[in-house]
């Protein structure tokens, strides 16, 4: 493959898992219509785990066979595509003209996003399954290897690591100094963003996949111990706890006051974030995993397809099924959705 370089600066910041704490992948609170019919459909060569990513008309998509693709959202037809030497189970992130993203042969990638050309790649000791998120020039990401890691954005030199006390599955929530991060101990990590040192960690009763968001002085996370926590964000004391019918690996998003999150149990959990009251519990039809993503007045989940929740109540506006099983996050285009399920397929439903 050949190598290219970052010719444009920075675009903004990437400090969360999909961009911002309600998960929209950057594009703020769009409306969320109920779909009449799928204007196209692309068929990758493997199943399709991480989550799409909307840009500037190009989609990304990123298969489990390790194949990057670049969409026209308009159309479906590729305008790129690029294989990577192991399977990808990372979303993606975008900053500049790069994007970025973990691989199960343990390393990072940053790749040209209008070429597909490879920037840099930077190596791990074992299987990178979360996000990198950026900040001020500098991306971070845990690894399976139970570490932590910050490098430039632009050359993914390394700046320093971290190790934790064990298996990271959970993308860091990067705020201005500090970062945070579930871990497989079943603690919740804020480091030193400057330094990688531990600031504080609070322990949970089981590991945490589930990747934290950061709103206002709270954090919340959920954890395999079935509970949803809130916790002081300076301090790591815990404010609320909220107990599911299982574990909960889902990551949560935030809108103003409210927090919603889902959980193995098969439901869809909305908290008031100051006080942990139970807004609404909805039931999503199986296991949910994914992240909810915030629209306007709606919170939408995939679970068998696409669900559409009014945010107030948890009464569902609508939903739409599709032939296979969908684990990603949907994508809220102006007006077009776009998803991606386990069986290799791109939906663009409008």
């Amino acid at each position: 493959m050949m190598t290219d370089s970052i010719n444009s600066p920075a675009s903004g910041d990437w400090p969360a898992l999909l961009k911002d704490a309600a998960r929209t992948g950057g594009h703020g609170l769009r409306v969320a219509r109920s779909p009449e019919k799928a204007v196209w459909k692309f068929r990758t060569a493997s199943s399709i785990r991480s989550s799409p990513l909307l840009d500037d008309g190009t989609l990304y998509v990123l298969s489990v066979g390790g194949v990057i693709y670049a969409l026209d959202a308009a159309s479906g037809t590729a305008r790129w595509q690029v294989q990577i030497a192991g399977q990808i189970h990372s979303t993606p992130s975008l900053w500049g003209d790069a994007i970025l993203f973990g691989c199960d042969d343990g390393k990072v990638y940053a790749l040209n996003r209008l070429s597909g050309a490879k920037i840099w790649a930077t190596p791990t000791g074992a299987e990178v399954w979360t996000s990198p998120v950026i900040r001020d020039g500098i991306a971070f990401f845990g690894s399976a290897d139970t570490r932590v890691y910050a490098v430039e954005a632009k050359t993914g030199r390394a700046k320093w690591t971290q190790a934790l006390g064990g298996r990271i599955y959970s993308s860091i929530y990067a705020a201005e100094h500090q970062l945070y991060v579930g871990c497989g101990d079943g603690s919740l990590y804020c480091l030193d963003a400057a330094s990688g040192k531990t600031l504080w960690k609070t322990p949970t009763g089981n590991g945490i996949d589930s990747s934290p968001v950061v709103a206002g002085e709270l954090v919340f996370v959920g954890s395999e111990d079935f509970y949803f926590y809130a916790m002081n964000a300076i301090d790591g004391q815990i404010r609320w706890k909220y107990e599911t019918g299982l574990g909960i690996a889902s990551s949560p998003a935030v809108f103003g006051d409210t927090v919603v999150v889902g959980s193995k149990d098969g439901n869809l959990y909305a908290f008031e974030t100051q006080s942990g009251n139970l807004r609404w519990k909805a039931p999503a039809g199986e296991v949910v995993t994914s992240p909810p993503v915030i629209g306007d007045g709606v919170v939408c989940i995939q679970s068998g397809g696409i669900r559409a929740l009014d945010l107030a109540t948890g009464k569902e506006v609508w939903h739409a099924w599709l032939g296979g099983s969908v684990q990603s996050v949907p994508v809220l285009g102006s007006d077009t959705i776009y998803l991606a399920s386990l069986g290799g397929e791109v939906y663009a439903l409008r």
